[in-house]
């Protein structure tokens, strides 16, 4: 018999074999100082590309003061206890209020986090008797929360109608058996490669196939839309949406997170969801807060557009370049360009070190062999100096990775450490 913890040591799992090599740079890098366009990193200061505080809010003004207002009054833990118990207060139904109001929805649910609210909501929606389809590259709450299912699951290739449709077909043939039904799960906006999930078309099939459709629109909510309630909104499919769903990590500057949709299935949402009816209630000062950045969203259409403005100039001086940003129909920005692993390190670490951005970067196995991922999050709180000023450093680390500058340094570095491409 093996004991659980030796086999931990022999295999730490996809990310933890970087770590002595990554761990404080690559992984786990620490940033400091007020969140913003430029941060602090390992004692320099950089232009951040990082965070996903889309319209600026983390460091508003008015979203500063309604939160440390909050905090003093309240404290950073009010209410105590679960909503179900002893933390529902006036504060939490009034912003579930006005989120279904702009999201379009007849009624809202607050959740404590954004991953976990996600992965019960799944969890609460289907029985073993029902069948999932959902979008391959849908993010790891999703695939979390489809693992939590004791019944039939099917893929279907990202973004590909045919490929859902093929999938119904096989989910309607299990489901007639099984006596369950059919729930569909894509997100508004895919936060690796920015496009935007085919929500209307997908909706179009709704004509053919019995199916309800869960959306997770995290980057979409506050950032698409004519009054910025996402995906559906921008699609023009939102009343289609069975259960839409949005955290407050990306546009709302913060955290937690909430669904919406129809006030009979919220409702039987907000008794079911295990995630919630068994945790603490969201704090207040994330509760008041959340009000004051909804207020911003509603009232500031200026900050979107800000987004906007700089989102073309980041993407369209990326393309002018050569660069490859993909089919990014969205505010993520995607770079690709070809390239190893160690190529890919090297690169960042230019990027950081001798030009000042903090950008992310993605390797394979979450993109292809051979293939380097660089993603900008754009801002509303970015200038035209910094834009101008990452393109230029774009440029010059894409003539050094296409001279074979960082294959020379690759060979170097495995040389020194006695080890071949294929070992690391």
């Amino acid at each position: 018999m093996l004991d659980i913890f030796e086999r931990i040591k022999e295999n730490p799992g996809p990310l933890g074999q970087f770590a002595d090599y990554g761990e404080g740079y690559f992984i786990f890098p620490r940033l400091e100082g007020p969140i913003g366009p430029r941060m602090q990193f390992q004692g320099r200061e950089v232009i951040f590309w990082s965070a996903n505080d889309y319209l600026g809010l983390c460091n508003h003004p008015e979203v500063k003061e309604a939160d440390a207002k909050a905090a003093a009054e309240y404290g950073m833990f009010y209410p105590m206890g679960a909503r179900a118990m002893s933390g529902e207060t006036e504060q939490h139904l009034q912003l579930e209020r006005e989120l279904a109001d702009f999201v379009q929805k007849e009624s809202a649910y607050l959740l404590n986090f954004g991953y976990q609210g996600m992965v019960s909501t799944i969890d609460a929606l289907v029985g073993r008797n029902d069948v999932i389809v959902y979008d391959v590259d849908s993010h790891a709450c999703i695939v979390d929360g489809v693992r939590l299912h004791a019944g039939k699951r099917f893929t279907y290739k990202h973004n590909d109608i045919q490929s859902l449709e093929k999938n119904l077909q096989r989910a309607t043939k299990v489901a007639q058996e099984t006596g369950g039904g059919i729930l569909v799960i894509t997100e508004g906006v895919f936060g690796m490669r920015g496009q935007q999930g085919k929500l209307k078309e997908i909706c179009e099939l709704k004509s053919k196939y019995q199916f309800r459709l869960l959306v997770d629109d995290a980057h979409g909510f506050g950032t698409l839309g004519k009054t910025g309630a996402g995906a559906g909104e921008e699609q023009e499919c939102q009343d289609q949406i069975d259960v839409y769903f949005s955290t407050f990590a990306k546009s709302m500057a913060g955290f937690g997170a909430f669904i919406a949709g129809d006030k009979e299935i919220i409702r039987y949402l907000k008794f079911n969801l295990r995630s919630q009816i068994f945790a603490k209630s969201l704090t207040m000062p994330m509760v008041i807060g959340g009000l004051k950045r909804l207020e911003l969203l509603r009232t500031k259409p200026e900050i979107k557009a800000k987004l906007w403005e700089n989102t073309y100039k980041l993407q369209n001086g990326l393309k002018e370049r050569g660069f490859n940003i993909g089919d990014t129909n969205t505010c993520v920005t995607p770079v690709m360009m070809q390239g190893t692993p160690v190529e890919a390190t090297l690169l960042v670490k230019d990027l950081r070190e001798i030009y000042g951005i903090f950008t992310s970067v993605v390797v394979y196995p979450v993109i292809p062999k051979g293939m380097i991922l660089l993603r900008l999050i754009p801002t509303a709180s970015h200038t035209d100096a910094e834009i101008n000023e990452t393109l230029s450093a774009f440029e010059a680390i894409h003539d050094k990775l296409v001279s074979g500058y960082y294959k020379d340094q690759e060979q170097k570095l495995l040389h020194e450490k006695g080890l071949s491409f294929k070992e690391i």
